[in-house]
């Protein structure tokens, strides 16, 4: 009979408290997990803000637009504008076939510009293509001078490259 209580009484119940105080051990750890996280929370705000400070900065670069017509499309106003601001007549543009690159679209258009008669104003025009507010690039530049006896007549063509917001950023955005 004590055999019987022992085994059918007793031990459950030792086996009862063992099982509990485990897992009161077990929840003290994740509840001084909880406060350190609450404790840090200001360094995890400072983090979080950091973050999208970072991008919003990253997205201030980036082309307008949805799609990479409307891209090009801004990256073409872009490359006007600062033609005309240092006397480059453009003959034509072009888009180039848009390329995936990770998160992004690279957008790029192929100028044509007409013979210039000042070096200076084609340096200044290269030079704020590529220190634009957004992020734009030069990949190809192909210039003929017309005269070399005279070399300030030059005309050619650039590849201009902008980035913009790619389509997995989209359908990352939908499936939550």
């Amino acid at each position: 009979m004590i055999i019987l209580t022992y085994t059918f009484g007793i031990l459950p119940l030792v086996e009862a408290k063992k099982s509990a105080e485990e897992e009161i051990a077990l929840k003290k750890r994740a509840l001084l997990r909880y406060e350190e996280y609450l404790g840090n929370r200001k360094v995890f705000e400072e983090d979080l803000d950091r973050a999208l400070k970072q991008y919003e900065g990253i997205q201030k670069t980036l082309l307008l637009g949805e799609t990479p017509q409307l891209g090009a499309a801004n990256l073409q106003e872009i490359v006007r504008r600062l033609s005309e601001k240092n006397g480059v007549s453009i003959r034509s543009f072009r888009m180039l076939e848009p390329k995936e690159i990770d998160s992004f679209r690279k957008v790029s258009i192929q100028i044509d510009f007409n013979p210039t008669n000042s070096m200076l104003g084609l340096g200044q025009f290269i030079y704020d293509i590529e220190h634009q507010e957004k992020e734009l690039t030069i990949s190809e530049m192909d210039l003929l001078v017309l005269n070399i006896r005279m070399p300030n007549h030059v005309q050619g063509s650039l590849v201009i490259s902008g980035l913009m917001k790619g389509s997995k950023t989209k359908e990352k955005g939908k499936e939550r």
